[in-house]
């Protein structure tokens, strides 16, 4: 399996994924001027994680229904799970994709 934010989660040393809402949260509630980055950055790399810790998820229930492991019910939770994050990471992308292209059109 590809692991496309391993790397990227060693740079920063963040520890296991926890919830995109509870790190934005902490992270708004204590980041001054200096800190606002790496805090927005943080909760990227957090959320990236989290996101690819249940399409994984999503993948090995697939592959445990498929020889038996699991019952219906738990690949169709775990499936669903997946498609679901995929969703919001896809729409998350196109957000930060148009609000680059908008920038960059701003006249200096």
């Amino acid at each position: 399996m590809i692991d496309p934010v391993g790397p990227m989660a060693k740079a920063v040393g963040a520890g296991p994924a926890q919830s995109v809402g509870a790190a934005a949260v902490s992270g708004a509630t204590r980041a001054t001027a200096a800190e606002g980055p790496s805090e927005f950055s943080a909760a990227l790399v957090e959320a990236a994680i989290d996101a690819a810790n249940v399409i994984k998820a999503g993948e090995a229930a697939a592959i445990s229904g498929i020889r038996g492991q699991a019952s219906v019910q738990q690949v169709v939770e775990a499936v669903m799970a997946a498609e679901q994050t995929l969703s919001t990471a896809i729409a998350i992308r196109d957000k930060v994709v148009s609000a680059y292209l908008e920038i960059s059109r701003m006249q200096i």
